[in-house]
């Protein structure tokens, strides 16, 4: 989704009141939501409370200075992005504060048709790095989401189902007999299926909430948050039999589910990679139990 300027939350860092109440009534005349912090360690208390997207803060303040907290950020909050002030020149130069991550510099006392364009541009920035990463998650025929994004969201739903405390179910689905209905009706109607399974997927699941993938080839995975087995069997259950609908020729679904348990007991890259691998082997025997069924292990 696009930033507009009425979505986007600025957080202004300066430790002179009137500066920082004069940048924020500047910054809010041009559209923008805004917030303010006194010093460096208050805008990390901020920051850890609230979603910020650029952070304007001067260099020279007590405590923290700006350029810790543009560490900080850069370490902590990589979603955020930083625009440094200040009237003290010598004290950082254009190119250190570049190389130290931030995206922009202007000095004070800071003029508005130079702050307007820098933020323009900065959301301008922002929006294409957006589509960028968007493209870069994105199957290419399908549309639905590819394999890096399944690793990175399977993480995360790993994590916050631990410390939510709610169920995630994660499936995986294969294509029955793909590959000979691929090489004797032509890549072309290969694709088909392929582009009319990740459909059935989205329709299927419940949007906003589910996450639908395509891992390469004929193998595909479901992400159900807050699902419990019965409903997680229903779902997949409902994506097989409107498949076979479709009839493409002699092909069908092999479907594995399980639910996934954080095991704290191991490290969370081996228990997220001990999680795929049972989703791939409960998959694997719902094609030696003779294809188009599902396997659970919850």
């Amino acid at each position: 989704m696009e930033e507009t300027k009425n979505s986007v939350v600025i957080l202004i860092v300066d430790d002179d009141e009137l500066v920082r109440m004069t940048l924020s009534v500047l910054v809010g005349s041009l559209g923008y939501h805004c917030l303010v912090a006194g010093d460096g360690i208050e805008a990390i208390a901020v920051l850890r409370s609230t979603p910020v997207d650029l952070v304007l803060t001067d260099i020279v303040m007590p405590g923290m200075d700006g350029l810790e907290l543009l560490a900080h950020i850069h370490e902590h909050h990589k979603g955020t992005d930083v625009i440094v002030a200040t009237g003290f020149h010598a004290k950082a130069s254009y190119a250190e504060v570049i190389k130290a991550g931030a995206i922009d510099f202007i000095k004070k006392p800071i003029d508005q048709a130079e702050l307007d364009a820098k933020l323009a541009r900065a959301m301008r920035e922002r929006n294409l790095v957006r589509k960028l990463e968007l493209l870069s998650k994105q199957d290419s025929l399908t549309g639905i989401l590819n394999r890096r994004a399944f690793d990175e969201h399977f993480s995360y739903e790993m994590e916050r189902a631990f410390r939510q405390k709610y169920s995630l179910m994660l499936a995986v689905i294969d294509i029955d007999n793909f590959k000979e209905y691929n090489d004797k009706l032509g890549h072309q109607e290969g694709d088909k299926a392929l582009m009319s399974l990740a459909e059935i997927m989205k329709e299927c699941t419940r949007e906003s909430v589910d996450m639908c993938f395509r891992l390469g080839g004929d193998e595909f995975a479901v992400l159900l948050p807050q699902a419990t087995a019965s409903q997680g069997t229903e779902i997949v259950q409902r994506i097989l039999l409107t498949f076979l609908e479709r009839n493409f020729g002699g092909t069908s679904l092999s479907i594995g589910l399980i639910s996934c348990k954080r095991n704290k007991q191991v490290s969370k890259e081996e228990d997220e990679q001990a999680m795929k691998k049972q989703a791939d082997q409960a998959m694997y025997d719902a094609k030696k139990s003779g294809k188009n069924c599902v396997v659970t292990r919850a």
